[in-house]
């Protein structure tokens, strides 16, 4: 499965063709150098996986170096926490960085470039406000058209500009603009904002600074002095270029970075702005960053997800220059992979249904053998008790099953996963509610698993605990975020949240074999999916358990038929 997943990375990787014929050419004195820059506003979600991915395991490639740069260029929405949380999850994934900066240990170059700029006519302080300056933008087909303040002199600008930076005017008074074009066809060339005023307390730097730069001014000067190579960026960036060449153009920096842009990650089902991810912290649609619900890294390893599966869907994802929407189905199959193979096998009955067997002993306990994985011996195997009294699925069985029902109905005989063949002989009912309370059955025991029995067969096999010796739990089931398939750019998304995306069953039983199960340990319970044990909830006395995935393989299926 690896060496296909590598197989079709390879071909679908267009920046590696890029690199190799820089490399070939000697481009950047043939080196390789990458940055991961997020803005430490919120946590890391699965598309920020695939940046991740591509830029840390780009430098590895090519025996390269990696940079962590925050863009803590917003104190008004930046905190410590979302720092941490975002080296959390980078090395939870598999990765390291070679170097850690921020881009505020950039805030005393990046002003004395912008006074440079003035110096060299090619910014100045602008007073209009930020609607005024939209009118004066234009748009798509209507020119801009130069704000009355453009052409202010050098010396006044080079004053006004300290003047905001020592804190003299009011936010939103006045903002630094690069003076390019405001005819140009591209919108971000249109004298854009490299300053604005913010009188917020800066994490790092503190009260030091009440001006701060703007991301397209930073991001360009930031990659330059740390001597990045090639500049991985989203898409979206692809019209941020220009702007981007510019301002090192401009500047006349002697490192001159290669920005590149890939398609972003956009999957059906899941909501990947982290705009809207907030907006449902804030009106308590989840419980918060790591919801098994939220398509947050630090979520999916809440839920269960490896760090082996996120880096495998984003190899098969690929790296196109095309935005494309990527079906769930193929990040599932890719935990369900990685689970079949590693995860160890018990049983979980989630719909209890009472079953008395009649004539097996009263005082009579067995420890049964049954292996961890059946494809991997050295797992080792576990003891399962067996007694009188055992649960099975309330679905499990029917009173008047149809025609296609192979599992347990009066009369008929099932084996039990491990253990002995029974015969349901007897339903018992509530008697005002006439629902079934319980099931009265015999065994046959010369039908013990292992045992070579072979007289007669059945078609169904139930999995079950024991009463005496089950563990109470409470299990949650997951569904997707979104009700339809892709993600819409607009705000009804809220109302398009499925309400049913999380079922809570607290009257679960789980074999006594997980009374010892770490948080955050995976299991596959038989005939119901794979499972992690929740890592803030779960307690010895109470473990609750979240689904990662079912056990059904739907998108296995779809790429076997469309080859």
């Amino acid at each position: 499965m690896s060496e296909k997943i590598n197989d079709i990375n390879e071909h679908s990787n267009f920046i590696h063709k890029i690199i190799d014929e820089d490399l070939k050419n000697e481009k950047h004195n043939g080196k390789v150098h990458t940055r991961f820059p997020p803005e430490p506003n919120g946590y890391l979600h699965i598309g920020h996986a695939k940046a991740i991915c591509l830029n840390f395991g780009t430098a590895k490639k090519y025996n390269g170096l990696c940079n962590l740069r925050f863009d803590d260029t917003n104190p008004i929405k930046e905190e410590v926490e979302y720092v941490e949380a975002i080296k959390r999850d980078i090395k939870w994934l598999g990765f390291d960085w070679d170097r850690l900066f921020f881009a505020s240990d950039y805030f005393e170059q990046l002003y004395d470039y912008a006074v440079k700029l003035i110096k060299l006519g090619k910014a100045f302080v602008c007073d209009l406000d930020v609607e005024e300056m939209r009118k004066y933008r234009g748009t798509l087909v209507e020119k801009g058209k130069d704000s009355p303040f453009r052409n202010r002199s050098i010396e006044e600008n080079l004053m006004l500009f300290e003047k905001m930076k020592n804190g003299e005017f009011e936010k939103g008074k006045r903002v630094l603009r690069a003076k390019i074009d405001m005819k140009s066809p591209n919108l971000n060339m249109r004298d854009p904002v490299l300053y604005r005023i913010l009188h917020a307390t800066h994490d790092r730097t503190r009260d030091k600074w009440c001006i701060y730069p703007m991301y397209d001014y930073t991001h360009p000067i930031s990659d330059a002095i740390e001597g990045i190579t090639h500049s991985l960026c989203s898409l979206e960036f692809e019209d941020h270029r220009p702007f981007y060449d510019w301002v090192l153009d401009t500047l006349e920096h002697k490192n001159r970075p290669q920005q590149i842009e890939f398609a972003r990650l956009n999957i059906t089902n899941t909501v990947l702005s982290k705009r809207k991810l907030l907006a449902l912290l804030e009106q308590g649609l989840v419980d918060g960053w790591d919801d098994p619900r939220m398509p947050t890294i630090s979520a999916l390893r809440r839920r269960g997800y490896t760090p082996k599966s996120i880096r495998d869907f984003c190899d098969i994802v690929g790296v196109a220059k095309n935005n494309s929407i990527v079906d769930i189905a193929m990040l599932e199959y890719c935990v369900r992979e990685d689970l079949d193979r590693n995860a160890k096998r018990g049983m979980a009955v989630l719909k209890p249904l009472r079953v008395v067997i009649e004539n097996y002993p009263e005082d009579k306990e067995e420890f049964l053998v049954a292996e961890n994985h059946p494809k991997n011996p050295k797992m080792g195997t576990r003891e399962m008790p067996f007694s009188k009294v055992i649960y099975i699925e309330q679905d499990d069985f029917l009173e008047d099953p149809p025609k296609k029902f192979f599992r347990l109905a009066p009369g008929r005989e099932v084996r039990l996963k491990h253990a002995y063949f029974i015969e349901c002989v007897d339903v018992i009912k509530d008697e005002q509610t006439g629902q079934i309370i319980e099931l009265r059955c015999t065994y046959d025991p010369e039908t013990k698993s292992g045992s070579g029995f072979n007289k007669r067969k059945v078609k169904g096999t139930l999995h079950w605990v024991s009463e005496k010796h089950a563990l109470k739990a409470e299990v949650r089931l997951y569904g997707h975020m979104l009700v339809n398939e892709s993600e819409s750019n607009t705000d009804d998304f809220k109302n398009r949240i499925n309400q049913h995306s999380v079922k809570k069953l607290s009257n679960c039983f789980v074999e006594q074999s997980f009374i010892d199960a770490e948080r955050g340990s995976s299991f596959q319970f038989l005939r119901h999916g794979y499972f992690c044990v929740d890592t803030i909830d779960s307690t010895k006395e109470k473990p609750v358990f979240n689904r990662t995935v079912s056990l059904r393989d739907t998108w296995a299926k779809v790429s076997k038929t469309n080859k």
